[in-house]
């Protein structure tokens, strides 16, 4: 299966997450010891915002419709490489004079 990719710019001010699953085995001792869980430990989520106008928006819906929530995509984070990213709520906000706001957390994913 080939992966899409999400080519919309989103609104400026975004903030990324990233977060390390970790094991830790506490003795006792005090002494601690962790690894981290998995060969995908490092894990990143975007919630982004995309102002744009009717036609853009409902492109923008209709590509993250298409993917469910289940299907990865390709996106390249800021500072980041593309990658695989999930996308399971969008919020879509009507600002009148035909524009749009967005809203949706894309999640890291690891299988297409």
């Amino acid at each position: 299966m080939i992966q899409q990719t999400f080519a919309w710019t989103a609104d400026n001010g975004a903030t990324g997450d990233t977060r390390y699953r970790t094991r830790t085995a506490q003795f006792g001792d005090g002494y601690r010891q962790s690894v981290g869980d998995g060969i995908n430990s490092k894990v990143q989520s975007w919630p982004l915002t995309f102002t744009k106008n009717k036609a853009t928006a409902e492109a923008i819906i209709a590509f993250l419709d298409e993917h469910q929530g289940a299907k990865s995509f390709i996106w390249t984070p800021p500072l980041g490489t593309a990658s695989l990213w999930q996308v399971k709520l969008v919020t879509n906000t009507p600002l009148g004079g035909g524009m749009y706001r967005i809203a949706a957390t894309f999640e890291q994913a690891f299988h297409p």
